[in-house]
């Protein structure tokens, strides 16, 4: 049976891995060039893309956990319909609300601006959702010792709450890090100068109708998923700890 289960994930890697590798093999010749064409600032759209996908993280578990404490743990009358206001724009499609966001976005000047790209995405309905419902399973006595000592709602949330969610916080920061880092249509609609793009629409420029470059292509992609490999690879066992913990396993 051992066998059996270890033959069963050796099959599953390589299905997985396999279209990594046809990556990275038919991207090898574009290795010399993927840093020195002029046309695509591939190095400009990394940073670009690290500092999108870093200050909307830090953003979106910053408020989102707040709210969800807010909502999980402050004693107020109408918490639940603003819970279920919050709930109810999940199922609001996302291509409804880019008309909207895209004229805010432009009366306020930042078309090809980053703060465009970074501050319409600093709230998430669904973080906040999960950040309550695991605020409201966290063990209350902690808390309670907390208001003994003195401490406010404040200082209970951050001398105690957060000290003891870190591994919860790491998976949902590690979830919105690649999320954000994938983001294509918004990007492509707000940074309309090559100074601001970034890395997939960097990788978009080079596949064109009228001059596919796929060697130059697959060598950038295999550049630009390093880092959301290296962060996975890093911090996998929290977000395995904070699927578990949101009860998204179905247990």
């Amino acid at each position: 049976m051992r066998a059996l289960r270890w033959f069963a994930l050796s099959v599953g890697a390589v299905v997985f891995l396999l279209p990594f590798a046809v990556l990275v093999r038919d991207g090898v010749g574009g290795w010399s060039e993927v840093f020195s064409d002029r046309e695509i600032p591939l190095v400009r759209s990394l940073l670009n893309s690290t500092v999108v996908a870093v200050g909307q993280t830090v953003g979106q578990v910053v408020l989102c956990a707040l709210a969800g404490y807010g909502l999980a743990r402050v004693p107020y009358r109408h918490a639940s319909v603003v819970l279920y206001a919050i709930v109810a724009t999940l199922m609001v499609p996302t291509a409804v609300t880019f008309l909207p966001s895209f004229v805010v976005v432009s009366s306020l000047g930042w078309l090809s601006d980053l703060r465009g790209l970074i501050v319409p995405g600093l709230f998430s309905a669904l973080n906040v959702f999960l950040f309550r419902q695991y605020f409201q399973d966290f063990p209350t006595p902690l808390e309670e010792a907390g208001r003994l000592d003195g401490l406010t709602v404040w200082g209970v949330y951050w001398r105690v709450v957060v000290p003891n969610s870190r591994g919860f916080v790491a998976a949902i920061a590690v979830i919105d890090f690649i999320g954000s880092w994938n983001q294509f249509l918004w990007p492509l609609i707000i940074a309309q100068d090559s100074s601001t793009w970034t890395v997939q629409v960097a990788l978009s420029s080079l596949l064109t109708a009228q001059n596919p470059r796929i060697t130059l292509l697959f060598a950038a992609a295999t550049v630009s998923i390093l880092p959301i490999v290296l962060i996975f690879v890093v911090l996998q066992r929290y977000l395995v700890r904070g699927v578990t913990e949101t009860g998204l396993t179905g247990q």
